[in-house]
C-alpha cells in the first residue's frame, strides 16, 4: 500500500545524486537537474517492465545521477575511517545495488504520482531545490533536494521530506547493520550484495 513513509524511504534512498555539467552551479542548472531526475524516475516507474528489469533501471539511474563515493562514505560514517581503500570501493558498489533492490520494488506504487519543482535557493555552497510531491490518495507534501558541484559536477547529494533527512537515515540504518555484524565490514559488504 502506498504511504508517505514508503515514498520517503524509496525515493530518497534510491536517487541520492545527479550529475549535469562541469560548469558553475546556478539556480537554473540546479532546477534543471532535478527536473531531469524527476523525468527519469517517472520513465522508470511507468515503463511496465518486470520487477528485475526495473531494478536494473534504478541501479543505472543511481549510477548515472549519484556521487556514489560520497553517499556510501556518508552512510558508512565513522566506520569508514578504519576501512581499507578496497573495502570502501566494494562497499560503495554493494551499497548501490542494495539501495536499488531495497527500494526499487516500491516504485510501482508511485505510478500516477508526480513531483513538481516549485523553487530554488542558494544555501552556503549548495542549492536547495523545492518540489511538491503529488501521489494518488495522499495530500501534497514538500520534498527538498540539495544540489552541489563539490566534485566538479552538479550533484544531488541529499533530500528532505517534511524535515526527514534521508542521508542521515541511511547512515543510521547502515550503522545498525554493521553493529549487528559486530563491526565486520567485509561481512556487511557480502550481506549487502544479497540484501534487499
Amino acid at each position: 500500500m502506498l504511504n508517505r513513509r514508503n515514498f520517503v524511504a524509496g525515493l530518497g534512498a534510491t536517487f541520492l545524486a545527479a550529475p549535469t555539467s562541469v560548469l558553475a552551479l546556478t539556480e537554473d542548472t540546479a532546477s534543471q537537474l532535478i527536473e531531469r531526475l524527476i523525468n527519469d524516475i517517472n520513465k522508470a516507474i511507468s515503463s511496465g517492465k518486470s520487477e528485475s528489469a526495473m531494478f536494473r533501471d534504478f541501479e543505472k539511474i543511481f549510477k548515472r545521477y549519484s556521487d556514489t563515493s560520497y553517499i556510501a562514505a556518508y552512510a558508512m560514517g565513522v566506520d569508514g575511517r578504519r576501512a581499507t581503500t578496497a573495502q570502501k570501493k566494494a562497499f560503495s558498489k554493494a551499497f548501490q545495488g542494495y539501495i536499488s533492490r531495497k527500494y526499487g520494488s516500491r516504485f510501482r506504487e508511485f505510478i500516477g504520482g508526480r513531483l513538481e519543482v516549485t523553487g530554488v535557493k542558494k544555501v552556503k555552497k549548495w542549492y536547495e531545490v523545492s518540489t511538491v510531491a503529488y501521489l494518488q490518495g495522499q495530500s501534497p507534501f514538500e520534498v527538498t533536494f540539495q544540489v552541489s558541484n563539490r566534485s566538479g559536477k552538479d550533484l544531488f547529494f541529499n533530500m528532505y521530506i517534511e524535515g526527514v533527512n534521508l542521508l542521515l537515515t541511511e547512515r543510521t540504518e547502515i550503522g545498525a547493520m554493521l553493529d549487528r555484524r559486530k563491526g565486520d565490514i567485509d561481512l556487511l559488504i557480502t550481506d549487502l550484495t544479497k540484501s534487499s
